[in-house]
């Protein structure tokens, strides 16, 4: 079993999907405007390593709206916990691409609400992408 990382921040405010789609993206936002091509964030765990974006909007836009927003709602938080965090996430290899790994890493939000937030690399490249973030229900 993984150790999850308390985060200190909480679910993003919001009753609707419009609502804490706005907040996701102005956080977003405003880490596009820190970097210069591509978006990034940096992790603890990968050694300041970048971990990209390019996937994670896209994967959320396949899911159904009601699955969107409880998962946006972890946004934030997901984001502290991969630049945060340093305890150790279970490794999958993904069975579809056997050049790809996937990196599950549990968290909890200040009120206690259990997450997990899934990178994938690429063992080519060595790219590293923030994949999603979702409740455990």
């Amino acid at each position: 079993m993984m150790e999850p990382y308390k985060t200190k921040c909480g679910l993003l405010s919001g009753t609707n999907l419009g609502e804490v789609y706005r907040s996701a993206w102005k956080i977003f936002h405003d880490i596009e405007k820190k970097t210069r091509r591509k978006t990034y964030i940096r992790s603890s765990y990968f050694k300041k390593e970048k971990i990209f974006f390019d996937f994670f909007w896209d994967h959320l836009k396949s899911k159904g709206p009601k699955e969107r927003f409880k998962r946006l709602k972890f946004f934030k938080a997901s984001l502290e916990l991969v630049e945060n965090s340093k305890n150790q996430p279970v490794v999958k290899d993904n069975p579809k691409k056997k050049t790809e790994v996937f990196y599950r890493f549990a968290g909890l939000t200040r009120g206690n609400r259990l997450f997990i937030v899934q990178i994938k690399e690429n063992r080519i490249s060595k790219r590293k992408y923030l994949m999603s973030c979702f409740p455990v229900e």
